[in-house]
């Protein structure tokens, strides 16, 4: 870390200065994120053990909800913590901490999903070529191929923060560390790192997007040559992935693909992706999946079953 900097820790201002707000933001955002960590450990468990979800699709699933769960990790408790904190103090090492580990885990959702949307191209596109080219070692190689592109990502935003230079004030108008807010604080010309940052997470997010829904497109419009059955088979498992593509996206193009001006629902559409998304992922994944809805119910039948013997 830099040591030129005068100051060594900043205050988060969070979401509310409320009282009665702040105890509010606490009940819901704890109940946010024990649902976020419950909903998506049954998925990553039941995808483990289960005998039935083999399939590429539930290979990437099960690592969405691993960068969802830790996604939201990076984020929520400092929020749920801080609502009930007379201040909320956070040290200029854990302020760059938060800010690798929420574009790496953010970056990884953004490559997990492409992948599952390759996945699905593949499946319903080219159906008899699809146990060869989405073989296991395949998907594993395509994993592997995220984390890297993600750990690139989120050095490249860590690279931009460490060249920030801040000599007060620290205070911090956001609920986490992220550079957007921390540009405003810096003592320096920060349009070339704006601009680096646009390019980066702006050009990231925009173009995934961009790519995301052309290939949704595509398949959309392939389904007209498959059977009925086979239609809304696949018309509910793209439904369920454009609807996750579209909550997680929007907000982060808002985001990231702008000028350095703050809007005052700023926060709140930052809430909606780091904390309300990886909330409503595995409900969308669960309750408009029959077969993970099965997989759930065998394996924690079998483990009851188990238990009382």
């Amino acid at each position: 870390m830099q040591q030129n900097k005068t100051v060594t820790e900043f205050i988060l201002l969070g979401l509310t200065q409320d009282p009665v707000k702040q105890k509010m933001v606490f009940i819901i955002f704890f109940i946010f994120y024990t649902g976020t960590l419950v909903g998506n450990l049954l998925i990553i468990v039941t995808i483990k053990f289960s005998q039935t979800l083999g399939s590429p699709m539930y290979f990437f699933l099960f690592y969405l909800s691993i960068a969802d769960t830790c996604f939201s990790t990076s984020t929520a408790p400092r929020l749920i913590v801080g609502s009930v904190s007379a201040k909320t103090v956070i040290s200029y090492n854990e302020c760059m901490t938060q800010i690798f580990a929420l574009h790496l885990f953010g970056s990884m959702g953004i490559f997990v999903l492409i992948l599952m949307a390759v996945d699905r191209y593949v499946a319903i596109c080219k159906p008899l070529q699809y146990p060869t080219i989405m073989r296991r070692q395949v998907c594993i190689i395509l994993i592997i191929v995220a984390w890297i592109g993600s750990f690139i990502h989120s050095t490249a935003q860590i690279l931009l923060a460490l060249k920030l230079k801040f000599c007060g004030p620290n205070l911090i108008d956001h609920y986490c560390c992220d550079l957007q807010p921390l540009l405003k604080l810096a003592c320096m010309d920060t349009y070339v790192i704006n601009l680096l940052l646009v390019f980066n997470s702006g050009a990231i997010c925009s173009i995934s997007f961009l790519l995301l829904m052309i290939s949704y497109f595509v398949i959309l419009h392939s389904l007209r040559n498959h059977s009925a059955e086979g239609r809304k088979k696949a018309l509910s498992t793209c439904t369920s992935h454009i609807i996750v593509v579209i909550l997680f996206f929007g907000p982060c193009i808002f985001i990231y693909t702008r000028p350095p001006t703050t809007f005052p629902m700023d926060k709140m559409v930052t809430v909606f992706y780091t904390i309300g998304t990886p909330f409503l992922n595995p409900l969308i994944y669960t309750l408009r999946n029959a077969e993970v809805k099965n997989a759930m119910r065998k394996l924690w039948s079998v483990k009851i079953t188990s238990e009382s013997k």
